[in-house]
């Protein structure tokens, strides 16, 4: 993507996918409430347009407790669940989806008026195309994940599925961001440097990559945790429930199942690939503070080092506090489980802002 960025409607239209970028992450952050209030199912219909509106008297809100009582969730579940109590998860289950309407409205209104005011250039069409594909495709993964909780005896989504949406969504948040950073920030100018620095920086992108694909796996793991609600199989640190490598890591089925469904393994791992981003983000950084540029690159280049530090302590805080979960109820699990996502999504844009910065011009 080589796009212009220093003309007004360049930077209007960046400003626009910023505010895209803010409302994606709200967007993530609700699916974390989502997921820990086990809201996830209380709608059992895609209603993309009646949807929009909350059950307006007794009798709507009567009818859809009846459709979730046929859900698995409620029979092997929830089968205490009060009308009251169907309203708390319903609410955010509805928020979740209203504000994903709400991203699509503000992205189709700003493109038709900018559209209509020739804001876009041709170099801005593929990717305007490439967007609203993943947003679409985000969509349609959504309700895949939530059909899978509707069926057999299932009382929550699939984990895989889960993680699928996540990812995706981590997938159009960044591509969304690297857009409007193509419009609206100017990046190293690699050629206006020595030789040497420019094969530095060269180096330094090259580990972006490979730190980004650490943090593919970590991203999908940390989903397949909160999918199978496995933070509180080992709720011990440093070490596994007194092991370093615990027992039952491989199980009776096969690599690829055990991968993504035995959930010691899958603690285990996210574990491991978080101790592993740590001591390769501080290299990774450690490099960085030799080398100089403009304003952007000082900005950013110690976000990365500052944010994976902040997100393995989160993260041993959250395992620690698993043992205090109580079903239905909000408390401190929760809310650090909850600013741990969030900065795992913070911890994926800074990588993204040293992989645009280091690019050749």
């Amino acid at each position: 993507m080589n796009l212009e960025f220093n003309d007004h409607k360049s930077k209007a239209v960046a400003n626009w996918l910023l505010l895209g970028v803010a409302m994606t992450v709200i967007q993530i952050a609700l699916g974390g409430i989502t997921r820990l209030t086990g809201s996830g199912l209380s709608i059992t219909e895609w209603d993309v347009v009646t949807g929009s509106l909350p059950p307006m008297g007794e009798a709507q809100w009567q009818e859809l407790f009846a459709k979730y009582k046929t859900t698995p969730q409620f029979q092997l579940l929830n089968f205490d669940f009060t009308l009251s109590n169907f309203k708390f998860i319903f609410f955010w289950e509805w928020f979740h989806r209203l504000w994903a309407r709400s991203i699509g409205l503000v992205f189709a209104i700003g493109f038709i008026y900018f559209f209509i005011k020739q804001y876009f250039k041709p170099s801005m069409v593929k990717p305007l195309l490439i967007l609203f594909l993943l947003g679409a495709l985000q969509g349609a993964i959504g309700w895949i994940m939530v059909a899978s909780g509707l069926e057999g005896d299932a009382v929550y989504v699939k984990p895989t599925r889960l993680a699928l949406h996540f990812i995706f969504a981590l997938g159009l948040l960044s591509y969304t961001y690297w857009f409007a950073l193509s419009l609206k920030v100017n990046v190293i100018a690699l050629n206006t440097v020595s030789v040497e620095a420019q094969q530095k920086f060269k180096r330094i992108r090259k580990w972006a990559w490979f730190i980004t694909a650490i943090l593919f796996f970590q991203l999908i793991y940390g989903a397949l945790m909160a999918g199978h609600k496995a933070a509180n199989v080992a709720s011990t640190w440093p070490t596994i429930n007194g092991q370093w490598v615990p027992e039952g890591l491989l199980g009776k089925d096969s690599f690829l199942l055990n991968a993504v469904n035995n959930t010691i393994w899958i603690h285990f791992i996210h574990r491991g690939l978080a101790y592993i981003l740590l001591a390769v983000i501080l290299f990774w950084s450690l490099q960085m503070t030799k080398l100089r540029g403009n304003l952007f690159w000082s900005k950013i280049k110690m976000f990365p080092l500052l944010l994976v530090g902040v997100q393995v302590l989160l993260g041993v805080l959250t395992i620690l506090s698993s043992t205090s979960i109580v079903p239905g109820v909000w408390a401190k699990f929760e809310w650090l489980a909850q600013i741990h996502q969030l900065v795992g999504m913070l911890l994926l844009l800074s990588v993204v802002n040293i992989i645009y910065a280091t690019k050749e011009v």
